[in-house]
């Protein structure tokens, strides 16, 4: 340029913005969130009249610690659900909840107790509720702060507690109406028992690791020719049918006589409570005998055991013996182990006092399999639910030698007192006392250890035992007397029918894994042995038994008092003085009842949530349905399932229509996160490094369907993402500050690039309404990134650029700016449900307005007049084309030919006439942006660039020829020829409109 040549750079329209480049969302995002509560962004979207709602039910997360991983993957789902739905025209509720009751925080303030030397059984019952309550109340604070800070919108002043005064009475009132329709019952069976919290736990709050067990082979001996008088008779056999059996166990046992059945276990401990032997009907058994022994050795020669036949080489090695020191003397049927009758292996035993001195029966059980053990099973129908369904078929009986702290009953012979485990949740010292018991007794052919995977508490993390005691249930294969029977009249029935008729599932997958449990699961276990949480308020007749009609008390009059009661005090009032009294009114004689005190399994608090929000509030759902429950897939077992079987059993079906299930959370190697190996991303560490907004568009680019990984360089690399996609946004906004709204160019009347920009549109709006209605969040984001990115910033924005900055009242300057003002509202609202925080600046950054904020919009309605699909194919061809001739320029700027695209005027080879008739019917050399193009269809000459996926297409390097104008740097040959000095024909004109002195 000579010396006297005008800078033009004034007269260029470049973007204005002070949209920054770097977002520093750690430091704004708390301000947006403080302007939302300001303007009550919520509330105002409540008023919009005539939308359909959507009721997203919050799963109420456990107040007790700060916010994990996990946490922030489950509540920004919740929250882009919401956002998308609303944008989407509907009325989209969000109620947040917290689950408050249970032994978590009971477990911490019994902690607090230790450490202050008190007993937490010396404390009121009331002081101690009063504590749990405060407890909870001060971590709801911390995590509703927490929650807030990652952009979940909600109706946080106002959210639902299961310990508020009428989420208990609601819960009671909802326990109670599985008293009225007769499916509570009282059993005694056994339970998933956790000695350590002294309480029976739901299989939701069961976890399994890795834990080692004494395994020990113990012989039961075959009665011989009497059988003893106590021996216990079976329900199924009684009388002359019992006497028939003892006749055939005496033949048989002469037959078999001195043989030994030989059963194996993990739990020793539960020998004591042995009432039977299970054998597999269709498993192949023998007899074999010990012809010689090695030193050592607990075997004897002349042994005789009854083995499965393909673990008994398994079992003889365990016991030492050699292959020659064993054979095989026969086959043993299954009709003769029914016949058989052993004793117990502790009969006899010095100091036993008679305690096992009774036989026990072999029965056929279906759960026996011959892939482990010795093909018998040892069965105490008090310690596993395999062995009480055997001892319920057969009546076999319960025993009650095991005590809440995981100890032997005290007068237990030989045991009492010795604990299974300790209240560390270490080994306790009854597993060995058994062991050598057996071992004095002679018993044992074999003892070893085996590392498996045992039940241990999801709380405490120790592990857990099958004990039998009295507990309350509800019967789901009881028909439900309510008369609510669409779905089926019993619990199972409806909860089966509801999830192939009622429910949708994302995925599809979650169905099954529900649909299995319910199938196969045993009745509820509602009653736990603490203190805090909602007690089962009923009253049972003293001296009547569970299956008498007046055992429990059915009086509604009685519960319109309690839940009255509760609706106004709360739960602690059913344990103040006089409580009884109170609630049996004079309608009952107060000492002819015991009142219950166990408190309900608090998966029923969270199962009844349906009923205190979606019913009971004004802003819950108009049926009691929610649209949406969204949780992890373990919520399969928990939530999802107890909120089932808890509507199922009050209103006749499932309290939701949709389910959708995400992943757990991993490090970034694909590890479980945990605090000990160091490897966990703390929510508040993100949100403080990179801000809110990275964190959820981690969520969004994740298939949250299977485990999601995190770490520092994943975070980098969405970093990178949500930086590109700014750089959009920042174009756009730059150059819409030159739009104004009389400019505005009909479609219909735009240049075909923009056409096909509307098109595009058009489609993605299709696509993101899709997607965001099926919860494809991965979808859409990268459906509108990749759109973004490539279709905007790599093609369109790189086309328009000169006509955005150098003309100046073209057609195709206007018909850009309007397209561009089409794309900030859709790429603004597409994405507001994602990047909240970032949608929200951009937004304001163009309408500043106090009350202005891009969550009060919905996503805009594209006309589907904009969709062009012959344009779209025409500009696919041009774009391929465009991919090579861009591809050819780059080889001649990396080998330092030239420096910019515009230095180069190529000739195009197009063999196709349809692509080279359509390459002409658009201005290529701008799109492709040099200075000049040719187009030919003459064959390419060998030296032609070419692409291989790019065929019948080269390119052949030119470079343009003329000046190069100082104000759109196009080189030209008409350049220097017009009254602006330095110009282009194009460039000259526009500064004359402008009105600019030559």
């Amino acid at each position: 340029m000579c010396a006297d040549t005008p800078d033009y750079k004034d007269t260029l329209h470049l973007p204005q913005t002070e949209f920054p480049m770097r977002a520093g969302l750690p430091k704004r995002e708390p301000g947006w969130l403080e302007r939302w509560e300001e303007i009550g962004v919520y509330d105002r979207l409540r008023e919009k009249e005539g939308r359909a709602p959507f009721v997203l039910h919050d799963g109420p997360p456990y107040a007790n610690g700060h916010l994990h991983i996990g946490h922030a993957l489950n509540k920004v789902l919740k929250d882009m659900v919401v956002r998308s739905q609303q944008m989407m025209g509907k009325d989209a509720r969000y109620i947040p909840g917290w689950d408050c009751h249970g032994l978590p925080i009971e477990w911490k303030i019994e902690e607090q107790y230790r450490k202050k030397g008190l007993d937490k059984d010396r404390v009121p019952v009331i002081d101690f509720r009063q504590e749990c309550r405060r407890f909870a109340e001060g971590w709801i604070d911390v995590q509703r702060d927490e929650f807030k800070r990652l952009g979940v919108t909600g109706k946080w002043e106002k959210p639902y507690l299961t310990m508020d005064f009428h989420a208990e009475r609601v819960i009671a009132e909802e326990f109670m109406k599985f008293l009225m329709n007769g499916t509570l019952y009282q059993g005694s069976k056994p339970v998933m028992w956790s000695p350590v919290e002294k309480t029976a736990l739901a299989e939701a709050e069961v976890e399994y690791h890795d834990h080692e067990s004494h395994t020990i082979w113990v012989k039961f001996p075959v009665v011989a020719a009497n059988i003893m008088q106590n021996s216990q008779p079976m329900k199924a056999l009684e009388g002359p049918e019992w006497e028939e059996h003892k006749a055939g166990a005496r033949e048989q046992a002469a037959e078999l006589e001195d043989a030994q059945v030989v059963i194996w276990t993990t739990t020793p401990w539960t020998i004591p409570q042995n009432r039977a032997v299970c054998f597999g009907p269709g498993i192949s058994y023998g007899l074999y005998e010990v012809t010689g022994t090695p030193e050592e050795c607990w075997a004897t020669a002349g042994d005789r055991y009854l083995l499965a036949d393909a673990l008994a080489e398994e079992v003889l090695g365990k016991a030492r013996l050699d292959d020659d020191m064993w054979r095989r003397v026969r086959d043993v049927s299954a009709d003769e182990l029914k016949r058989l009758v052993a004793a117990h292996p502790l009969r006899g035993v010095e100091g036993a006092e008679g305690e096992w001195d009774f036989d026990v029966p072999l029965l056929p059980g279906d759960h026996v399999t011959d892939d482990a053990g010795t093909g018998f099973v040892h069965t105490a129908p008090s310690h596993g639910d395999d062995d009480y369904k055997i001892g319920r078929e057969y009546g076999l009986p319960m025993t009650y030698n095991v005590m809440e702290d995981g100890s032997y009953r005290e007068n237990l012979p030989l045991f009492g007192g010795k604990r299974i485990l300790k209240p560390n949740g270490k080994e306790g010292d009854a597993n060995k006392a058994v062991i050598d018991a057996l071992v004095q007794a002679g018993a044992l052919i074999a003892r070893g250890k085996l590392k498996h995977s045992y039940p241990h508490s999801w709380r405490s993390k120790a592990p857990l035992i099958y004990r039998n005691t009295p507990q309350w249930f509800a019967a789901i294969d009881r028909e439900v007397g309510d008369g609510k029977d669409q779905y089926g009249k019993t619990i199972r029935e409806r909860a089966l029918t509801s999830i192939d008729e009622l429910v949708t599932w994302t995925p599809r997958t979650g169905r099954n894994r529900l649909y299995s449990m319910i199938e196969n699961r045993p009745d509820w276990v509602l009653s736990r042995q603490r203190a805090w949480g909602v007690p089962l308020t009923c009253f049972v007749k003293k001296g009547a038994k569970p299956d008498e009609p007046d055992f429990l008390l059915r009086d509604p009059a009685v519960n319109a008092r309690i839940v009255e009661a509760f609706e106004a005090e709360g739960a602690d009032c059913w344990y103040a003085d006089g409580a009884k009294e109170r609630f049996l009114g004079g309608d009952h004689d107060a000492e002819q009842y015991e009142q219950v005190f166990d408190i309900l399994d608090v998966w029923f608090d969270s199962g009844s949530t349906h009923a205190f929000v979606l019913r009971d509030r004004e802003d819950g759902s108009e049926d009691g349905l929610a649209d949406l429950y969204l949780e992890g897939t373990d919520q399969h077992r928990g939530w999802f399932h107890s909120s089932m079987l808890q509507a199922c059993g009050t209103v006749g079906r499932a309290p939701y229509r949709g389910v959708l299930t995400h992943g757990f959370t991993l490090d970034a190697k694909g590890n479980k996160m945990s605090k000990s190996l160091g490897n966990t991303v703390a929510p508040e560490d993100v949100t403080k490094q990179y801000g809110a907004d990275i964190l959820r568009l981690w969520v969004a680019q994740s298939d949250y369907t299977a485990d999601l990984r995190i770490g520092d360089e994943i975070l980098k690399g969405v970093a990178d993402s949500y930086r590109r996609l700014r750089n959009t946004l920042r174009f756009i906004l730059g150059n819409l500050a030159h739009f104004r709204e009389d400019e505005r160019v009909e479609a219909s009347e735009m240049p075909e690039l923009e056409r096909w920009v509307l098109h595009r549109l058009a489609e993605l709006d299709r696509t993101v309404r899709e997607g965001y209605a099926a919860y494809d969040f991965q979808g859409v984001f990268q459906a509108v990134f990749t759109f973004a990115t490539v279709d905007l910033s790599s093609v369109y924005f790189d086309i328009r650029k000169d006509a955005l900055y150098c003309d100046e009242d073209s057609l195709r300057r206007r018909a850009a700016l309007t397209v561009l003002d089409l794309l900030f509202h859709r790429l603004t609202t597409w994405l507001a449900p994602v990047l909240v925080f970032t949608m929200e600046e951009v937004w304001l950054e163009r309408f500043p307005g106090e009350a202005s904020s891009v969550h009060l919009v919905d996503i805009p309605e594209t006309p589907a007049a904009w969709l062009d699909p012959a344009l779209a194919a025409k500009w696919e061809r041009v774009r391929k084309v465009r991919r090579v001739v861009t591809a050819a320029l780059e080889v001649q700027r990396r080998d330092k030919v030239i420096g910019a695209s515009l230095e180069a005027a190529p000739v195009v080879h197009v063999e196709e006439a349809e692509t080279l008739e359509a390459l002409k019917g658009v201005a290529f050399e701008d799109i492709c942006i040099t200075s000049g193009i040719t187009l030919t269809a003459d064959p390419s000459p060998q030296e032609a660039f070419r692409l291989p996926e790019v065929p019948g297409v080269g390119v052949v390097f030119e470079r343009a020829e003329g000046e190069k104008c100082q104000r759109c740097w196009k080189i030209l040959p008409d350049v220097g020829r017009h009254a602006h000095p330095g110009t282009c024909g194009r460039c000259a004109a526009a500064l004359t409109e402008m009105e600019v002195p030559a």
